[in-house]
C-alpha cells in the first residue's frame, strides 16, 4: 500500500519531512527555512540586549571605575550564550525531536513511547504499530543494566508516572507564564528608550500608557493570524540584528578595542570575588540573555534542525555577542551614574540613530512577543489533545498551515495578565525578575526530561545522562537560585501563574481520568446487547446512530441508559471514539480502527479515530463521509483474511482492522452523494474510473441519493453487498448523533480534597469549557444528549 499524507487533516506536512533533512532538502530550502526561522524563533532572543545590562545593574551591583563588574557581566553573558543555547540546545536537545516536533510535550511523548508511562487512559497495543510509533526503532530488548531497571521502575509505580506528568505540566505552565511576561518586558524595554528623547518630566507619564497601547494592539492582531503579518517578521529581526551588531562593532572600535579580553572566564572569577553575594543575586538579570532559547526547540516542528542551527550559529549568536561586547565597550569608558538608565541599551546608541533604533526596537519587540504568544496557543492545543486542559475554542487562521491557530479565551486572558503586570510593576526590574525565573525553570525541566530521554530513548549510558544533568543542571540551578531569591521582588508572579494553570490542568486531567474509569467499570456486556430483541419492545429505526464514547472496548453505559428510556436504536449503530496517541501525527492510512460488536446481523460497529497531539480534527461533513467509508471498507476487506490489513484482538475478542481515510487509498470504497437532484458528488477529489469499479446503488431516498463505488472482486459475496446496501440506505435516511452529558460527582464518604476537586473544581471547568470540536459541528436537530450522573 502506498502511504500518502493525510490530506483532510494535516496541511503542509510529510511524515518523512524531518528524516535525513540534508539529503532530502536542498541547501536552498534549508537556507530559506533558516531565513524564515529568524522571524518566528529568534525574535525574543534577539531583543534581549534591550534589558540585560539594565536589569543586571538595576540594584545589586554598581558600575565602578575598575570595570571589573562590566567585564565580569560580559564574560558571564558570553559563556552563558555559548553553553546553553549553542552547546545544549543546538548540539544536543534539538536531536531529541519527536518525529520532527519539539518542546516539553515532545520529550514527554518520547518517554511515553519508550516506557509505558503514559497517563492517557484508552491506550491500545494496536497504537504501537503506528508508523510514527515504530519510526524510532523502539525495541525493549536493547535496554541493559540501570536503563532497564529505570524503565521497569517507572512502569511499575504510578506515583512516578504522575510525578513525570506533573513535571512536564509544570514546565508547560512556566512557558504559559513566559507568554505573559515576555511581551511585557520586551515592549516595556523597547519604549523605555523614550527617556532619552523625551524630557524626564513627561517620560513618567508616557512610558506605561504607550507600552499598554502597543500590547493591546499586539493581542488584537492575533485573530488575523500570523500568516498575514508573518512576512514582515524575518526582515524586522534581520534589520534589528544588523543594527545591534553594527552599533556593537562601532562601539568596540571607537571606545574599547580590547574589550574582547573580557571573554575570558577569569573575569567571571574576579567578578564574583569582588561582588560576592550581590554578584550572585545579579545573575538573575544576566540569565535574561538566553530568554527565548527554548523557542529553538519548541518551534522545531515548523522548520528543520539544520535550518535552526544555521540561523543561530551564523547569524543570531555572533550578532548578540557583538551587541553585548559593544555595550560593554561603551560602558567601560562611561562611569557617570546620573540615573540607573545610564546602564541601559539606548545610551550606547549614537544620538543621531536613537529615533530609528527606537522604532526598529519596538517592531522587534512585537515580533518577539508574537512568537511566544503563538507558542502558547500551540501548547494549550496540545494540552487539550491529551486531556490536560479544558476544551477551548481553537480557530485555524490559515487554510494551508495547520499549526497557525488562534484561541480567543487564551489570547484575551494573556492580554489582561500582561497589562496587569505592566501597570502593576511599572519598571523592567521587577518584570525581569519574574521573566528570569520563568525562563530558567523551563530550561531545568527540559534538562531533567532530557536526562531520561538519553537513557530510555537514545539508550546511552547512565554516566552520559548524569554528566548532562550535572553539567547543565548545575549552571541552570545557579541561575535558578539567583532568581528565586528575588521572590518578593517580582519572581512570585511566574510561580503564582504556573501553580494556577497547573491546578487547572491537573484538576481537569484527574476528573477526566475518573470519568473514564467509571465508564470502564460500568460498561455493558455483550450478552446484554445480544438479549435485545423485538420481544422486549426494542425497535430498530432507519438511519445511522453515532454514539460517542471514550471506551475502546465494550458497550458504554450511556447506550443502555438511552435504550432503557427510549426503547429504540438505529438500524446501523456505530460506537465512535476519538482518541489521541503519544505521537505528533497519525498517517491518514492508519486513521481508523474498525470492528464489529456482536454478530454480523446486528449491524453494530466500533470505529476508533486516532490522532496525534499536533493533528487537527476536521469539523465538517467530510469527516462523516470518511467515517462511513471506513465502515464500508471494513465490510469489503473483512471478506478475505489476507487483505493486507493489520488485525488486533482486544479484551472482548473484537477484531479491529486498520482502515485509512478515503484519500489514502485510491482503489478503496468511495462514497458519492447528491442532496437533491444534481450530479452525484464524490467524497474524494481524485477522479476514479467507474469502469474499474462495481457500483452498488440504493433505492432513491426521500432526501438524498447515496452510492458506493466498490472495486470489482469475486470475493465480495451477496451477503456483503446486502450489508453495504443497508449501510447506504441508513446513510440516506440520515445520521443521528448521541452524545453523553455526564455530571461527575464524588462518591459519598470521599475525602474533603476529592470533593473539592471533583464537585467544585472539575464541575466548574466542565460547565465553562467548550463542547468537543466534532460535537459542535453536528447538526443540532440531529443531536441527542443523554444525561447521566457519574459517582467517582
Amino acid at each position: 500500500m502506498i502511504l500518502r499524507r493525510p490530506v483532510m487533516d494535516i496541511e503542509n506536512w510529510s511524515p518523512d519531512s524531518n528524516k535525513n533533512p540534508i539529503k532530502r532538502e536542498s541547501w536552498r530550502t534549508v537556507l530559506t527555512l533558516a531565513y524564515q526561522s529568524l522571524g518566528v524563533v529568534y525574535g525574543d532572543l534577539s531583543t534581549s540586549p534591550l534589558y540585560v545590562y539594565k536589569s543586571t545593574f538595576a540594584e545589586d551591583i554598581q558600575h565602578s571605575e575598575t570595570n571589573e563588574e562590566i567585564y565580569g557581566v560580559l564574560s558571564f553573558v558570553f559563556w552563558t550564550l555559548t553553553l546553553i543555547p549553542l552547546l545544549k540546545y543546538v548540539f544536543i536537545v534539538l536531536r531529541a525531536d519527536d518525529n520532527g516536533e519539539g518542546g516539553t510535550f515532545a520529550l514527554y511523548s518520547l518517554l511515553c513511547r519508550h516506557a509505558r508511562v503514559s497517563t492517557l487512559p484508552n491506550g491500545q497495543l494496536a497504537d504501537e504499530d503506528l508508523y510514527e510509533y515504530k519510526k524510532d526503532g523502539i525495541a525493549s530488548g536493547n535496554f541493559r543494566g540501570l536503563g532497564l531497571r529505570l524503565r521497569s521502575t517507572l512502569e511499575k509505580h504510578r506515583v512516578l508516572q504522575r510525578m513525570l506528568l506533573i513535571l512536564a505540566l509544570f514546565g508547560t505552565c512556566m512557558v504559559i507564564g513566559d507568554g505573559v511576561l515576555t511581551p511585557a518586558i520586551s515592549v516595556f524595554s523597547a519604549v523605555s528608550g523614550l527617556e532619552l528623547v523625551v524630557s524626564k518630566h513627561h517620560h513618567q507619564y508616557i512610558e506605561v500608557p504607550v507600552a499598554c497601547v502597543i500590547l493591546v494592539f499586539l493581542f488584537y492582531l492575533q485573530h488575523y493570524g500570523t500568516h498575514r503579518i508573518g512576512l514582515l517578521f524575518a526582515p524586522v529581526v534581520i534589520t534589528w540584528l544588523f543594527c545591534i551588531s553594527a552599533i556593537g562593532v562601532y562601539n568596540i572600535i571607537h571606545w574599547n578595542p580590547h574589550v574582547y579580553k573580557a571573554l575570558s572566564p577569569y573575569y567571571m572569577y574576579k567578578f564574583l570575588r569582588k561582588t560576592q553575594r550581590d554578584g550572585w543575586m545579579s545573575l538573575g538579570g544576566i540569565l535574561l540573555c538566553i530568554t527565548g532559547s527554548e523557542a529553538m526547540f519548541a518551534d522545531l516542528g515548523h522548520f528543520s534542525q539544520m535550518s535552526i542551527k544555521i540561523a543561530f550559529s551564523c547569524v543570531v549568536y555572533p550578532s548578540l555577542i557583538l551587541a553585548y561586547m559593544g555595550q560593554a565597550a561603551y560602558l567601560s569608558k562611561h562611569h557617570i551614574n546620573e540615573s540607573d538608565y545610564q546602564i541601559g541599551f539606548y545610551v550606547s546608541v549614537p544620538e543621531k540613530l536613537r529615533w530609528p533604533v527606537l522604532a526598529i526596537a519596538i517592531l522587534a519587540a512585537v515580533v518577539g512577543s508574537q512568537a511566544i504568544i503563538t507558542g502558547t496557543f500551540s501548547i494549550i492545543k496540545q494540552c487539550c489533545a491529551v486531556g490536560c486542559f479544558p476544551r477551548v475554542r481553537i480557530v485555524h487562521t490559515s487554510s494551508k498551515i495547520c499549526g497557525q491557530i488562534y484561541i480567543p479565551e487564551i489570547n484575551w486572558t494573556l492580554m489582561l495578565l500582561c497589562l496587569a503586570v505592566t501597570i502593576g510593576f511599572r519598571d523592567t526590574k521587577h518584570i525581569s525578575n519574574a521573566s528570569g525565573l520563568a525562563v530558567i525553570t523551563v530550561m531545568l525541566v527540559t534538562t531533567c526530561l532530557m536526562s531520561l530521554v538519553i537513557i530510555l530513548c537514545w539508550k546511552r549510558s547512565v554516566l552520559f545522562a548524569l554528566g548532562f544533568i550535572l553539567f547543565f543542571g548545575s549552571i541552570e540551578a545557579l541561575y535558578f537560585s539567583a532568581s528565586l531569591i528575588k521572590f518578593r521582588e517580582g519572581a512570585w508572579v511566574p510561580i503564582a501563574l504556573s501553580f494556577t494553570f497547573l491546578a487547572i490542568m491537573y484538576t481537569w486531567h484527574y476528573g477526566t481520568l475518573k470519568k473514564y474509569e467509571f465508564d470502564v467499570q460500568n460498561k455493558v456486556s455483550i450478552n446484554w446487547l445480544l438479549g435485545l430483541s423485538p420481544n422486549l419492545g426494542i425497535v430498530r429505526v432507519r438511519g445511522i446512530g453515532l454514539i460517542h464514547t471514550e471506551l475502546v472496548s465494550g458497550i458504554p453505559a450511556i447506550f443502555s441508559h438511552f435504550v432503557t428510556n427510549l426503547p429504540a436504536f438505529h438500524q446501523v449503530l456505530v460506537l465512535f471514539c476519538i482518541k489521541y496517541v503519544p505521537v505528533p501525527h497519525v498517517r491518514s492510512d492508519e486513521r481508523f480502527l474498525v470492528g464489529r460488536v456482536g454478530p454480523k446481523e446486528y449491524r453494530v460497529y466500533r470505529c476508533i479515530a486516532r490522532y496525534g497531539y499536533r493533528d487537527t480534527i476536521i469539523d465538517d461533513v467530510e469527516f462523516e463521509k470518511d467515517l462511513v467509508c471506513s465502515i464500508a471498507e471494513f465490510i469489503r476487506s473483512e471478506v478475505s483474511e489476507c487483505n493486507g490489513s493489520s488485525e488486533h484482538t482486544l479484551e472482548n475478542e473484537e477484531k479491529m482492522t486498520v482502515i485509512g481515510t478515503s484519500s489514502s487509498h485510491a482503489k478503496g470504497v468511495k462514497l458519492w452523494e447528491d442532496d437533491g437532484g444534481g450530479d452525484l458528488q464524490s467524497s474524494d477529489d481524485a477522479t476514479t474510473s467507474t469502469n474499474e469499479l462495481g457500483e452498488i446503488r440504493s433505492p432513491v431516498g426521500p432526501r438524498k441519493r447515496v452510492r458506493f463505488l466498490v472495486p470489482e472482486s469475486p470475493e465480495i459475496e451477496k451477503e456483503e453487498r446486502t450489508e453495504l446496501r443497508e449501510l447506504m440506505e441508513a446513510r440516506e435516511a440520515g445520521m443521528a448523533f448521541i452524545l453523553g452529558h455526564c455530571y461527575v460527582k464524588a462518591k459519598t464518604g470521599s475525602s474533603l480534597m476529592k470533593r473539592l476537586v471533583v464537585n467544585v473544581g472539575y464541575d466548574f471547568l466542565r460547565r465553562n469549557s467548550r463542547a468537543p470540536t466534532y460535537a459542535s459541528s453536528f447538526p443540532r436537530a440531529s443531536t441527542l444528549e443523554v444525561g447521566m450522573i457519574y459517582h467517582v
